[in-house]
C-alpha cells in the first residue's frame, strides 16, 4: 500500500558536518513530489534518508524522524534492509547489472531477498514488472539478452522494473532522466504519471520544466551560503510554487534570477 511520509525535524550529517538542517515535510501518498534547488543544497542527500541509504556512507547519520504511515523508519527496532525493500530507489544513471540478462535484472531484488519462487511465478513477475515499466513490448522476445544491450532510456526503465518487482510502497528517483535524451525523458515522465496510481513517488530533478510537468507538489531546497547546511525553503502544490511561491528565494530560483 502506498504510504504517506512525514519528516519531522530532520538533521543530516556527514561525520561532524551538518549537511541538511531542520527539514519538516509531508509527502502525500499516491502522488509525485519533486525536490528542486541548486547543486549542493542537499536534495539527493535528503532523498537517501527516506530509505536509510544515507547511513551506508561511513560516519553518516540522521537526527529526527521519518514516518512512513505512523512508523518511524529510524526506530531502533527497524531493520534498514527491510526499509530498503519497501522503499525502492532509482538512480541518476541507469545501472542494470551488466552480467545479467534482462529477465535476471528484473528478478535480482527478489533473489537478493532469498525468495525462492517457481518459474511460472517468476515469469509472471517479470512480465508484470516490465509491463509496469512500459518496457514489455520492446523486450519480450529477448529477455535472455544482457540488460546492458538496451538503450539508455530502456535501461532506466529496466531499473524501474527491477525496483517495482519487489512490490515496494514508495519509489525514490534521483534525477532519473538527467542522463537521457528528450524522447527517453518523455517516456520516463509518462511512466511516472502512470506509476503514481500505485506508488508514492519522490523525485529529485534539476529540470524545472520536468518538475512542473509531472509533480503534484514541489519542495525547494537552498543553501544559506558556502559551507552552510542546506534547508527546505518551502513545499507546496506545484502550481503554486511555480506561479506564486511564498518565499522570494524560491521565486528568484524559478525565474532564473538566482545566484
Amino acid at each position: 500500500m502506498a504510504e504517506q511520509i512525514t519528516v519531522k525535524n530532520e538533521n543530516i550529517y556527514y561525520g561532524d558536518f551538518l549537511a541538511v538542517e531542520g527539514v519538516n515535510m509531508e509527502i502525500q501518498s499516491k502522488s509525485i513530489t519533486a525536490l528542486i534547488g541548486p547543486s549542493g543544497c542537499g536534495k539527493s542527500t535528503f532523498l537517501r534518508t527516506l530509505n536509510r541509504m544515507h547511513e551506508v556512507i561511513p560516519n553518516a547519520r540522521v537526527e529526527g524522524e521519518v514516518l512512513v504511515g505512523d512508523k518511524n523508519i529510524y526506530d531502533k527496532d527497524v531493520d534498514p534492509v527491510q526499509v530498503r525493500r519497501s522503499i525502492g530507489m532509482v538512480f541518476q544513471r541507469p545501472n542494470p547489472f551488466p552480467t545479467m540478462s534482462i529477465r535476471e535484472n528484473v528478478l535480482a531484488g527478489i533473489k537478493l531477498n532469498n525468495r525462492r519462487l517457481p518459474k511460472s511465478e517468476q515469469d509472471d513477475i517479470v512480465e508484470e514488472s516490465l509491463q509496469g515499466a512500459n518496457l514489455w513490448n520492446e523486450v519480450k522476445d529477448r529477455l535472455n539478452r544482457p540488460g546492458s544491450s538496451l538503450s539508455g532510456g530502456q535501461q532506466q526503465r529496466l531499473c524501474i522494473a527491477r525496483a517495482i518487482a519487489v512490490s515496494p510502497d514508495i519509489l525514490l528517483m534521483d534525477e532519473p532522466a538527467s542522463a537521457l535524451d528528450p524522447i527517453s525523458t518523455l517516456a520516463i515522465e509518462d511512466l511516472m504519471l502512470e506509476l503514481k496510481n500505485d506508488y508514492t513517488i519522490v523525485i529529485v530533478t534539476h529540470n524545472m520544466q520536468q518538475a512542473a510537468r509531472v509533480s503534484d507538489r514541489t519542495g525547494f531546497f537552498n543553501l544559506a551560503g558556502a559551507g552552510k547546511p542546506g534547508m527546505l525553503v518551502e513545499i507546496d502544490d506545484t502550481s503554486k510554487i511555480f506561479s506564486n511561491p511564498t518565499e522570494k528565494a524560491t521565486e528568484d530560483y524559478i525565474s532564473g534570477r538566482f545566484g
